[in-house]
């Protein structure tokens, strides 16, 4: 009976502590300018990465000296 009352109470507590932990906040207004702003978006970063790997991962580029098995490391 007590293991069962210590694992509901370490349960619950887990629980608690997950919820408060979990970063949820409302942003004011004079903020939200900052997170709009365009280098915050994944699309800049990832236009000119996406090429390369996709080149590199199927075999369209390079072509001295072997390439990768797929992976994108030469």
């Amino acid at each position: 009976m007590r293991d069962r009352a210590r694992l509901l109470s370490v349960t619950l507590l887990s629980v608690v502590l997950l919820t408060l932990a979990s970063g949820c906040v409302k942003v004011p207004p004079y903020q939200r300018g900052m997170l709009a702003h365009p280098t915050m978006t994944v699309d800049d970063v990832a236009l000119g990465v996406d090429e390369h790997v996709r080149a590199v991962s199927e075999g369209a580029a390079g072509g001295i000296a072997g390439g990768g098995g797929g992976c994108g490391c030469n």
